[in-house]
């Protein structure tokens, strides 16, 4: 029987926290009880082939820690498992539900499950508000002078900057502190074995600070693997555990280069909304016609780490021991799947996908298709990485690849599976004949 009492319902996502969440802040400030709410999207959990996934691992984490902290305020944190659309059927039966709050989530899937939801509970006369959390500035709030999405980052830069220095974003409290949350017992999570995943006690997930002297010096070491020059918390952007408005205005004046890689995330963002066949295909069509390699052996290789190449083998063996790749690396190991290897970039974007700690969908693929050249403001077709030279430029004392490839130098180690300078003049001849042909 449906409880008379109405109250709102905040549906966590990708903010797993309660300081600076603006549709958190929005619900405990209305006249209503909050009853926070996170779903186990069967849609997506179904997809991963993997079931020991760190990143659930990671959320489900948060979640015992946002319960734990939530139950001294006497409530709990309700999570549920299943299809979302179907969830929402049954929490309107369950509950009197006078208002619904979400940030909203700017991937192609996400937009389709919350239309769904919006519509049913429309249906229902319940109000299903978004806000906008997870970036500075979403959909259409950079715009070129023609009133048209940016496509090169530069200008989208410094029309972010300017727009940043007029409207800077309001940093909200913390909501569990003022909160008027719906007074309920603690309820059970499923665990994770209960949901079909493996579940892991020696986890070492990066926490969610980074100090002030890495920012002041991050310009410097940003591109150096064998030191800690980075700040390790694209992991909290991706499931919202810190603001990123929090983070910006304690680095405006610290780190603008720190500044300038979060203001690409917000691009890519905007590319993923305005341009969402990215998801499949090039960001620029005539890149369609690449007659890309698919071969099963060397893109093992490449998975595996152990292509011949010791800074291609480090990132790679780092990201399947860990979940994370730096950044550097990152574009390395991509330039050589697509150029030295000529395989298709959607097969190391969907690898990526599986094993990044940090996956998103916006960052990924834009990261992927400026490797291969396939992208908006990508790097040209024919810059092709030499890993030797990346390697003497930013591991040039082998720290990073001693780490991950220890037995580089050895008999033990492979020789390279393909030759730098015939890799790179394929690779110009293939895309140089390919765009030739389209045009």
């Amino acid at each position: 029987m449906q409880p008379s009492i109405p109250i709102a319902i905040h549906w966590f996502r990708r903010d797993l926290r309660w300081h600076d969440n603006t549709a958190l802040w929005q619900a405990v400030n209305g006249n209503l009880p909050v009853l926070p709410l996170f779903i186990f999207d069967t849609d997506i959990l179904n997809r991963l082939t993997d079931k020991n996934d760190r990143r659930v691992r990671f959320i489900y984490r948060q979640l015992q820690h946002l319960q734990q902290q939530l139950a001294q305020h006497g409530s709990s944190l309700l999570v549920k498992y299943g299809k979302p659309i179907e969830i929402w059927q049954e929490l309107t039966q369950t509950y009197n539900i006078a208002a619904v709050y979400a940030n909203r989530d700017y991937e192609p899937y996400a937009q389709l499950r919350d239309q769904a939801v919006y519509q049913f509970l429309q249906s229902k006369g319940i109000p299903f508000k978004g806000c906008k959390d997870h970036v500075i500035f979403e959909k259409s709030e950079v715009l070129t002078g023609s009133h048209t999405p940016y496509t090169v980052f530069t200008p989208y830069s410094r029309k972010w900057r300017a727009l940043y220095e007029q409207h800077t974003p309001t940093i909200v409290g913390n909501a569990l502190e003022t909160g008027n949350f719906f007074p309920s017992p603690t309820l059970p999570m499923l665990t994770l074995e209960q949901m079909g995943f493996a579940d892991a006690a020696d986890d070492h997930f990066p926490p969610p600070t980074v100090a002030n002297d890495l920012l002041l010096h991050y310009k410097e070491h940003r591109d150096l693997p064998g030191i800690p020059g980075t700040s390790r918390l694209s992991v909290h952007f991706r499931f919202g555990t810190i603001s990123i408005r929090d983070m910006i205005a304690r680095a405006a004046t610290l780190s603008p280069s720190w500044v300038n890689e979060l203001i690409w995330r917000d691009f890519y963002q905007m590319i993923l909304f305005h341009f969402p066949h990215v998801v499949t295909q090039s960001f620029k069509p005539q890149y369609d016609a690449i007659p890309w390699r698919t071969d099963a052996a060397d893109f093992a290789r490449w998975c595996e780490g152990s292509t011949g190449y010791p800074i291609v083998d480090a990132g790679m063996r780092e990201l399947n021991q860990t979940g994370f790749m730096h950044n550097r690396v990152r574009m390395i190991v991509a330039s050589f799947l697509t150029k030295h290897l000529l395989i298709d970039w959607r097969m190391g974007e969907a690898y990526f996908a599986q094993k990044l700690l940090d996956y998103e969908l916006a960052s990924n693929n834009g990261g992927w298709q400026w490797a291969a050249g396939t992208g908006c403001d990508a790097q040209p077709y024919f810059r092709v990485f030499n890993p030797q030279a990346q390697t003497e430029k930013f591991d040039k004392n082998l720290h990073y690849i001693k780490k991950w490839a220890p037995e580089f130098g050895s008999a033990r180690y492979p020789k390279p599976m393909i030759d730098h300078a015939f890799a790179r003049q394929r690779a110009i001849n293939t895309f140089k004949q390919a765009l030739a042909f389209r045009e």
